[in-house]
C-alpha cells in the first residue's frame, strides 16, 4: 500500500504539533504504523491522501452513525453557514435541539449545550458538587471521561494503550477528591460509600464502558449504583458521550432501565460537529448560572452550525428508528465472524471490541491482560485488506447505518481469512 503522501504529511506535522497529531490515539504508535492522513470520506468509506480506500469502522470515534457526509446533514450545515458561523447569542436551533434531547431522554429535564464530551462531563460533575455541597466523586478504573484534571485517574482509552495511569501536569490535590472503584463490582462502590458516604457528591460511570474496549455492565451493576447513590444522597451521572443515541434513541439508560440524575452526551448529538451536552433533573440543573451559583459558560456553546448538524442527525434517527435494529444486525454478523475465528469479543448494539486475551473482559484488570502486540498485528492485517479499525486495543469498532451488506460481508471474509491468527 502506497502511503508516501501520508508519510510526507506526518513528517511536516511532527515539526508543528506534539507527536504530529491533535489527539494522541491518532499517532498510531501502539500499532506500529504511520498515521494515515484522510483526504475525504463518504458513506462507509474513507480515502487517504494517497488515494487508498477503506471501509471505515472508526466513524470518527462514534459521531457518524449515519455514515460520512450524510446529504441531509451536509445540507443543514451549508444552510446554517450561509446565515453566519457563530452569533454568541441565542437562536432557535438550540431550542429545537434541546427539545429533541429532552423528548428522547426523559431524565434530562433541563439541558445545557457545550462543545466537547470532556466539557460535558466536567460540567456535570461541577453541577453535582454544587447541588450536594460535597466534594468527592467516585469513578471507575478503565472508564474515560475526558481530559479534565479530576477525572484523569486510572482512565481508559489512550491512557490504557499508552500504559499511563494518570497524566503529568495534574496536581495531586486535583485528584485527591476522586475515589476509584472497580467497574462491574458494586461491592467496591459500597465500600467507598461506607468510608466516605457523606462526602461523596456523585458517582460518574460509562453505563456501558467503551474506553477499555466495549465492556457491558453485568446484571444488577447499574441498579446497585442507583440504589447506593439514593441511599447516601449522592447523584448518579451517566457518561453517555459514546452510548447516547448509539444504543437507541434513549441511550444506555433506556436500554438498561436505570435512570441517572445527570447525563453527559456527545459525539452523535453533534452530528459530526464539535457539540456536546449535559442535563438532568430540573432542581439540579437550576444550580447552573444564570439561575444558580454554579458557573459554566462557553463562547461557542450552542454554535448554530454544530446545532444544525445535530438537529439533522437526530431528526433522521427519530424518523427512521429501524436504523437501530439494522445496526444491531450488521454488528452481530461481524461478531459472529470473529467468534467463529476463535476471537474473544464483547458487543453491545453497534459497538464491538475484539480482545487479544483468553480471559473474559469484564473490567479494567481483565482488559489489561490483552496482548497489545497481537492487536497491532491484527490492526495492520485489516488495514492491508482495506478495513479501517481503531488503532488501539482499547477502543470500539463502530458500525454505521450506511455500512452495506456487501461491506459487512467483505469485512467478515477478511476476518475469516485471518482466523488462524487468533
Amino acid at each position: 500500500m502506497d502511503i508516501r503522501n501520508s508519510e510526507r504529511l506526518y513528517e511536516r506535522a511532527k515539526k508543528l504539533m506534539p507527536g504530529g497529531v491533535n489527539s494522541p490515539v491518532r499517532a498510531c504508535k501502539n500499532v506500529g504504523c504511520t498515521p494515515l492522513f484522510i483526504d475525504h470520506a463518504k458513506g462507509s468509506r474513507i480515502y487517504d491522501a494517497d488515494g487508498n480506500e477503506f471501509i471505515d469502522y472508526v466513524c470518527s470515534w462514534g459521531p457518524n452513525i449515519l455514515g460520512h457526509a450524510d446529504e441531509d446533514i451536509i445540507s443543514a450545515v451549508q444552510t446554517a453557514c450561509g446565515k453566519g458561523l457563530t452569533y454568541g447569542a441565542c437562536h432557535e436551533g438550540e431550542v429545537e435541539l434541546a427539545e429533541r434531547i429532552k423528548r428522547n431522554i426523559p431524565s434530562i429535564e433541563l439541558v445545557r449545550l457545550v462543545s466537547s464530551g470532556t466539557e460535558a462531563v466536567m460540567s456535570a460533575v461541577r453541577a453535582a458538587r454544587g447541588f450536594t455541597g460535597r466534594d468527592r466523586i467516585v469513578k471507575f478504573e478503565g472508564c474515560y471521561h475526558g481530559h479534565s484534571d479530576g477525572l484523569l485517574v486510572r482512565g481508559g482509552s489512550g491512557l490504557l494503550t499508552a500504559g499511563v495511569p494518570d497524566s503529568a501536569g495534574v496536581p495531586k490535590a486535583f485528584t485527591d477528591l476522586t475515589l476509584v472503584a472497580r467497574y462491574n463490582d458494586a461491592a467496591s462502590v459500597s465500600a467507598l460509600f461506607e468510608s466516605f458516604g457523606e462526602e461523596i457528591a456523585a458517582v460518574v460511570v460509562e453505563p456501558c464502558a467503551a474506553n477499555m474496549g466495549v465492556v457491558p455492565p453485568v446484571e444488577g451493576f447499574l441498579e446497585a449504583l442507583r440504589e447506593i447513590t439514593l441511599r447516601y444522597g449522592a447523584l448518579l451521572i451517566f457518561d453517555e458521550v459514546i452510548t447516547g443515541f448509539r444504543l437507541g434513541l434513549g441511550g444506555a439508560q433506556e436500554k438498561y432501565g436505570v435512570t441517572p440524575d445527570l447525563t453527559a452526551l456527545g459525539k452523535i448529538v453533534g452530528g459530526g460537529m464539535p457539540l456536546a451536552a449535559y442535563g438532568g433533573r430540573t432542581n439540579i440543573m437550576e444550580c447552573i448560572a444564570p439561575v444558580g451559583s454554579v458557573y459554566q459558560a462557553g463562547t461557542l456553546s450552542g454554535n448554530p452550525v454544530a446545532v444544525a448538524a445535530g438537529n439533522a442527525q437526530l431528526k433522521k434517527l427519530e424518523e427512521q428508528p429501524q436504523i437501530y435494529s439494522e445496526l444491531d444486525r450488521k454488528c452481530a454478523a461481524i461478531e459472529r465472524a470473529f467468534r467463529e475465528s476463535g476471537a474473544n469479543v464483547n458487543r453491545e448494539g453497534s459497538l464491538l471490541t475484539v480482545f487479544f486475551t483468553d480471559m473474559a473482559v469484564t473490567d479494567y484488570d481483565s482488559a489489561k491482560t490483552c496482548d497489545i502486540a497481537a492487536y497491532a498485528e491484527h490492526y495492520r492485517r485489516l488495514l492491508s485488506e482495506g478495513i479501517y479499525a481503531a488503532p488501539s486495543q482499547f477502543e470500539a469498532m463502530f458500525v454505521s447505518a450506511v455500512h452495506s451488506d456487501e461491506d459487512i460481508e467483505r469485512t467478515c471474509e477478511v476476518i475469516k481469512q485471518t482466523a488462524k491468527k487468533f
